[in-house]
């Protein structure tokens, strides 16, 4: 994703109609739908517990350790968001029925309860395998009894619930009352507006069925399977993390913007990639505009790492926190920034990629997010270099490089195995910036064949399932036939960067078969005792006073290394990492 500054503005923006743009038909009224058994009625959810309010949603921070033996195979959603009528602030409420293929593994002792992340909703009833089930409440987990036996193998849970969600869906409404209703579920906020098992290392295929008020469309992960009388039925054919499963309601202006990866889309009901936009009101001529090059986007990834993951991919103007969200196939941007015309081509880029790198390929547990935002943050920058130049990336890379330097977390390692309780904690230059460089470190260091095959030998290797920096390691070491373990320790699992103090001087060399000049180079680390003394090759450049330039490139490998080099020539300058490989501070002095 993409973070922003703009969360505090999301609800305010302008609605005006635009020409040469099809506003969806208002659609006949749907049919009556209650999910609830007879003589069950809608009613206020319950107050919620103290511990369940907003502020700590998914404060139960169960590991996927903890979560191994459930495997949620599919979800089932089906809402109506007719009840929550616009007009002031939100009311009303929402019906939902949400039906969960779960396989349970053996376990001994056997486990009689199946936990489900789920808060603040009211539970009106639960089924197991088609049967009244027995289930536990509590302020986070909705727990159901299984049968004595029958603890391990396949079941269909299927719960019925409403309420007003606090949290992970929200409801607005346009200036003219119209409804919307956006889900932004990372990292952990599904729960809020379903039962689910809420975390990256349980992926499941899913369906959503939503029933909006006429006039009003709905978008949703995966292809469209039916829009008829105001009900819009989804459902992907790949599995995504909860996290990436979302709906979004509004009287949307949508249009067709291109088609890519055709014959790279295995997933797409045409052999091609559809890509859309879904606008507010007045607001589709930035869409057309913005994401001129979105087609071309997934046409570079997909022949750059791999197949195109997911059967469309949907840019959405919506409710979100982040500047972009990357939920699979339908990507969400923020509303204000969109009406201004601000959301640039780098964050399309940065959630395109997504798609592949925390989509398609997505962290088993948080401690391991770099894999999605630090990917994200470096495939991003390569689009533009691709298609804009060298010095297009290179500004995005050094703008990357000094959010990390003056950030707060240069004394915490990238992967840290203590999780912060608030996980948004974690959207950090870290796992954004830092990760980044690690890339392009490591793309420095193995050259642009080997690491480019390692990566899409990475992607094609864990596609559709979870990754652990551990498993990154291993396929690039195999790739480049190289240890890397001591290049992954002191990026990943320790603190900090190189502060580089690099003093220079020469002597000329008038005898001997090849006259020139010795340049003594000394370079030494300064960075704090507690970081790591790093290692990595160090490109440079003697320039002479009449242009000439010669490259050399050395090894460092301790505090203090000193080299001598030969040029051709007097040299006027020493240029230290002039292609910008490593991620550095550096002081460069010339000693008379």
């Amino acid at each position: 994703m993409a973070t922003s500054d703009a969360v505090a503005a999301i609800r305010t923006f302008s609605a005006y109609g635009f020409a040469g743009w099809v506003l969806l038909a208002a659609c006949a009224a749907p049919p009556a739908f209650s999910p609830y058994p007879a003589g069950v009625t809608a009613r206020k959810p319950r107050p919620l517990p103290p511990s369940a309010t907003p502020a700590s949603a998914g404060a139960l921070l169960r590991s996927g350790a903890e979560r191994s033996g459930i495997d949620v195979l599919h979800y089932e959603i089906d809402l109506d968001v007719r009840g929550a009528a616009p007009g002031g602030a939100a009311s009303g409420t929402i019906r939902g029925r949400a039906l969960l293929r779960v396989r349970t593994a053996r376990r001994d002792p056997p486990i009689p309860m199946l936990p489900l992340d789920f808060v603040g909703l009211a539970v009106d009833s639960v089924r197991l395998d088609g049967a009244s089930a027995v289930f536990e409440r509590g302020p986070e987990v909705l727990s159901i009894r299984l049968p004595a036996g029958e603890e391990h193998g396949e079941h269909a849970v299927e719960v019925f619930y409403q309420g007003l969600p606090r949290d992970g869906l929200f409801l607005d409404r346009l200036p003219d009352g119209v409804l919307t209703a956006f889900a932004d579920n990372w990292p952990n906020r599904a729960r809020w507006w379903f039962p689910a098992n809420d975390h990256p290392s349980d992926k499941a295929t899913v369906s959503f069925t939503v029933r909006v008020p006429a006039g009003l469309a709905a978008v949703a992960n995966g292809v469209l399977d039916d829009s008829a009388a105001g009900i819009w039925r989804w459902a992907t054919r790949s599995p995504i993390a909860t996290y990436t499963m979302v709906i979004g309601v509004a009287p949307f202006e949508r249009a067709v913007v291109g088609r890519a990866a055709c014959g790279l889309a295995p997933a797409a009901p045409q052999g091609c990639v559809q890509i859309s936009i879904w606008a507010l009101p007045g607001h589709g001529a930035f869409g057309a505009r913005g994401f001129a090059r979105a087609a071309d986007m997934v046409d570079f990834y997909s022949q750059l790492v791999g197949p195109f993951p997911y059967e469309k991919l949907a840019h959405v103007q919506s409710a979100t926190r982040f500047g972009g969200m990357e939920n699979a196939s339908a990507i969400f941007y923020a509303r204000e920034p969109w009406s201004r015309g601000a959301t640039g081509e780098e964050t399309i880029a940065h959630e395109t990629a997504h798609q592949w790198f925390g989509d398609a390929v997505t962290e088993f547990e948080w401690n391991d997010l770099w894999l999605s935002e630090g990917f994200a943050s470096y495939f991003g920058p390569l689009y533009l270099e691709a298609r804009d130049g060298r010095e297009a990336f290179l500004r995005l890379m050094a703008a990357a490089r000094d959010q990390y330097l003056h950030s707060d977390v240069v004394d915490l390692p990238v992967v840290d195995s203590v999780l912060p309780q608030d996980l948004f904690a974690l959207l950090n230059a870290n796992n954004y910036q830092k990760g980044a460089w690690v890339l392009h470190m490591l793309r420095g260091l193995l050259g642009d064949s080997t690491f480019f095959s390692g990566v899409r030998r990475y992607y094609h290797a864990f596609a559709h399932g979870n990754a652990r920096t551990a498993d990154f390691q291993r396929v690039m070491e195999e790739s480049s036939g190289r240890d890397l373990g001591w290049f992954f320790m002191q990026w990943l699992d320790r603190p900090g960067y190189p502060q580089l103090a690099v003093e220079w001087t020469t002597r000329r060399v008038e005898s001997g078969a090849e006259p020139g000049t010795d340049v003594e180079v000394r370079v030494r680390q300064r960075q704090p005792a507690a970081w790591p003394t790093f290692r990595f090759p160090l490109d440079l450049v003697l320039v002479g006073t009449d242009g000439r330039r010669e490259r050399e490139r050395v090894e460092v490998a301790t505090r203090d290394d000193s080299f001598r080099l030969r040029a051709s020539g007097s040299v006027d300058t020493v240029e230290v990492d002039p292609d910008e490989w490593i991620l550095k501070t550096v002081d460069v002095r010339r000693r008379e």
